[in-house]
């Protein structure tokens, strides 16, 4: 049976459970078809953005999953992972999905990002 999406912030701080992925993660623009393996496509104005796995041209992101499953209409678990993140110094790109939330952080403070997340999650 699924599991229903939380809403209550706090159960959703808690039931986080950050879970670093060991790949690296690059934004690129796409020229011609959109790949096939893109783990997002963002379709803009200017251009379509996919997030790619593996080595490539550009700074490297390191994708930390949200294994709570929020539900999309909940309120502050952006705001609450974003301001931790921001408040240690951490860029965070957030894509959300319909069961989970992926941060992307730089690949060379993911170890760092994790550990604070884990520390928000535990703190409530």
């Amino acid at each position: 049976m699924p599991r229903q999406p939380v809403s209550e912030l706090s159960a959703m701080l808690a039931g986080m459970a950050p879970a670093l992925n060991p790949d690296p993660w690059r934004f690129v623009l796409v020229v011609g078809d959109a790949p096939a393996d893109a783990f997002a496509l963002i379709r803009e104005d200017e251009g379509v953005t996919a997030i790619l796995a593996g080595p490539g041209e550009g700074a490297a992101f390191a994708r930390i999953t949200l294994m709570v499953h929020s539900a999309l209409e909940a309120v502050g678990l952006t705001a609450a992972v974003s301001g931790a993140l921001a408040e240690a110094g951490i860029a965070c790109n957030i894509v959300a999905g319909y069961h989970h939330d992926h941060l992307f952080v730089p690949w060379d403070r993911r170890d760092e990002a994790l550990a604070g997340l884990q520390r928000l999650a535990q703190a409530d």
